[in-house]
């Protein structure tokens, strides 16, 4: 099959060998918001000052070339087989989890963004990852209530309150250990928010895997 960057027949699942090198990964990072660390499994100095609402995130690469060209197919070209590529790839590291999370929750797109785009690349995302980990999908638990701006230009302050009362659980989730998926975290706002929700709604345990990190 064609390498799903270069177009170069290979023989792997999706990319071929000198792209899929080209990919890097995040590396050590803080166990809450995946910010790019020395070491492993500490905290970042902003989640010692002020705890971020997810119990551990895991963030597969950083955001940056080719990585970024393949996410913009995904969201803006409509190409699900990069999902189901990325998705895969993000299970790799967590097979071996022995404490899993009970059910995976893609983040929710708000109805209009969905009727606009088709698709939420997040559930596309989650679909390989709870059928290769054998975790329940709730892509039905939380839904988006607000329609809010785009978070490209907003500052860490003002995508804070964009995202205020964003979201709605629909399900039970009391003393439940659950975990979100996207695609790219950036600042961690929609994240954090999100799990701020499930957890005023009785959520145990919030986590967050994501493809990629940002950093800035």
């Amino acid at each position: 099959m064609p390498c799903l960057l270069c177009g170069t027949l290979c023989s792997g699942a999706g990319l071929c060998g000198p792209c899929r090198d080209e990919l890097v990964p995040n590396g050590p990072a803080c166990r809450h918001c995946a910010l790019p660390l020395p070491l492993d499994g500490g905290l970042c100095g902003r989640c010692l000052k002020r705890p971020f609402p997810l119990d551990h995130c895991l963030a597969l690469l950083r955001f940056q070339p080719p990585l970024s060209e393949l996410v913009h197919r995904l969201k803006f070209r409509q190409q699900l087989a990069v999902a189901r590529l990325l998705g895969g790839m993000l299970a790799a590291p967590l097979e071996p989890l022995v404490q899993r999370p009970e059910l995976i929750v893609p983040v929710p797109l708000h109805p209009l963004r969905l009727r606009e785009r088709g698709y939420n690349q997040a559930l596309e995302l989650a679909r390989p990852l709870a059928r290769h980990l054998g975790i329940a999908l709730a892509a039905r638990l939380c839904r988006r209530v607000r329609a809010t701006a785009a978070q490209t230009e907003l500052d860490l302050a003002q995508r804070r309150r964009n995202l205020r009362q964003a979201f709605e659980v629909c399900g039970e989730v009391g003393g439940r250990h659950l975990v979100l998926v996207d695609d790219v975290m950036t600042t961690g706002s929609t994240l954090a928010e999100l799990a701020r929700t499930l957890r005023r709604a009785g959520a145990a345990r919030v986590d967050a895997w994501v493809v990629a990190r940002a950093v800035r």
